[in-house]
Order: C-alpha cells, then structure tokens, then sequence
C-alpha cells in the first residue's frame, strides 16, 4: 500500500460535497492537533497522512496526535509515528468496540496488546477511550467499564496522557476517574459538555480539547463551556476527518484546517489567536512532550503500515 492508498474508507452517502476545503490563512503562532484520524481516508480524492502533514505545516501546525480505535490502527499509528516526526500516537480501543470484543471473547488480548503498544517510544496517550451511551445500550456498557478502567490502568503505568471518548455519560465518566483515579494528564478529547462540567474538569486539572463542533451555530453549551475553562486547560483538535469547522462543515475536515478553530475559539474569547495558540501550544506540549525527539527509521508493518 502506498502513502497515498487509502486504508481505511468512510462511509459516503453521496449527499455530501466531498472536496477537501482550501487552505486557510496560515497561523502566526503555530499550535498541534490533539486528536485525528490519518488512517481514515475520506474525500473526492483521500490524502496520505504524509500529504495531511504537509499541508497542516504550511498553515502553522506544528503535530498530531494521531489515534487509534482498535488494535490495528494503534499499531498502525504506533509504528507510524515512530518514523514521523510530526506525529506522536495514541493507542486503545474505542468505547464502542470493546462489547462486541467481549461477546467474542478477544477483549483481554486486544487489551494486552494496547498495553504493549503503550510501551513504544513516540506513543505519548492512551486513548480514544472512555464511554458511549449514545451507541452503546446498556447491555454493553459493563464492558466498556472494564475496558475504561483498564485503559486508565495502562496509562497510569506508563506515565501517559489519557485521551478520554466521552458521549451522553459524563457522570459515569467522571464516577469511574474518581473511583480509580485518574492519569495526572487527563484530556476530554471532543469535549462535548457545558459550563457545569468545565468547572468540574477545572477543579480536577483535567484538559479540554475542543473541536470543529465549537463552531456550530447550534453549540451555545460548548462555547459557554469554552468561556468557563481555564485557558491552562485548553486544546485544539480536528477528530480529522470527522466534525469540520463551519464554514466548511459537512465536507471532510483535515489537520490543516485547526486555524478555522482556533480563530473561531479565540473571536468567542475575546482574546488574540496568537495569544491563544502560544497557550494551546504550550498545554499541548506539558500533556505530551515535545515532538522534536528522533524517530527511528524501521518502516511500519501490518495491514495498514506499508508506507513506501
């Protein structure tokens, strides 16, 4: 598979304009996405993540962190990373995934196996994990316990970040960190609260990453959460190719399109988007280091990993 081969596919439904957005006008300050998706391919003609990276550089993004779901794409962003310097990775398997894992029996070794992955050098997070009630019924959610639970075990065993997937359970999210105890550097990845649990996150010193979503005409909660959380705590991210900024919502978002974000974080903040961007950069490199350690040059392996 070539860099450029898609390796994964989104779903089209053939209503949407799938045309890659232009570039925006390039940050003064640069800053890093906290959360995307380079191995899902998507748009009219999909991207490798090595021409994502390169167009997210030319706006003033400095690095990704590039997530996996399951144990092939964090493998994948494993490996990945450890040849790019501008990826770290984040490896687990999604909230979503681990019921159907354990109806078959196989959640304890994909477990193992993020557990291993979580050993490797430019892996920096454990994540995305957490809990859905959206998509997951309530005869799946024991599962999704134990795997959360697990995975903030891993984290904390390895001295990494924990990018958390928070949908319709933020009381039980914030139950079971409390319970458990929660990794020093804990990120709501997408956050998708209100005012009530920023104040919460605040108190806990736990980040928040805010997405395209904040964008939305329709997001009043996430802009009031926005304006409640201390600027110490705040992150950018795209969950590239998903939740594309307005103006261009709908068609597939990409790292190089952070600006639209940021700028529009910082209009509802009152506040100068290079000002904003050197604090986002800041938080983001005290969550997971720097970038700018070497990688080792032994190209990715597997399903997903032929990069040449």
């Amino acid at each position: 598979m070539s860099d450029n081969a898609p390796v994964r596919s989104r779903h089209r439904d053939g209503s949407r304009d799938l045309s890659y957005p232009p570039l925006p006008e390039p940050l003064v300050v640069p800053v890093y996405d906290n959360h995307t998706h380079l191995e899902i391919a998507d748009g009219e003609n999909p991207l490798g993540y090595r021409e994502q990276l390169d167009r997210a550089s030319s706006v003033g993004i400095r690095g990704v962190i590039q997530v996996g779901t399951d144990v092939e794409t964090s493998r994948w962003s494993a490996e990945t990373a450890a040849i790019e310097p501008r990826m770290l990775a984040a490896v687990a398997i999604h909230p979503n995934d681990a019921p159907e894992l354990d109806k078959r029996g196989e959640l304890n070794d994909g477990l193992a196996a993020i557990a291993e992955l979580a050993t490797r050098p430019r892996v920096r997070a454990v994540g995305e994990t957490g809990l859905d009630f959206f998509r997951t019924e309530a005869p799946g959610r024991d599962a999704q316990f134990r795997s959360f639970e697990a995975h903030i075990e891993i984290a904390k065993q390895n001295d990494l970040a924990l990018q958390i997937h928070d949908r319709d359970a933020h009381a039980e999210v914030i139950a079971t960190l409390k319970r458990v105890g929660a990794p020093e550097r804990t990120v709501f990845h997408c956050f998708s609260g209100d005012a009530e649990l920023a104040e919460i996150c605040s108190e806990n010193g736990w980040y928040m990453s805010f997405a395209g979503t904040v964008t939305f005409k329709n997001a009043d909660n996430l802009r009031a959460a926005l304006a409640a959380a201390p600027r110490s705590l705040l992150l950018v991210e795209t969950d590239a190719p998903y939740l594309t900024p307005t103006p261009y919502r709908g068609r597939p978002n990409a790292p190089y399109l952070i600006p639209h974000t940021l700028r529009a974080m910082a209009e509802h903040l009152n506040t100068d988007v290079s000002m904003l961007g050197a604090q986002i950069s800041s938080n983001t490199e005290l969550v997971y280091g720097r970038w700018d350690s070497e990688p080792v040059t032994a190209p990715p392996t597997g399903p997903l990993g032929a990069v040449a």
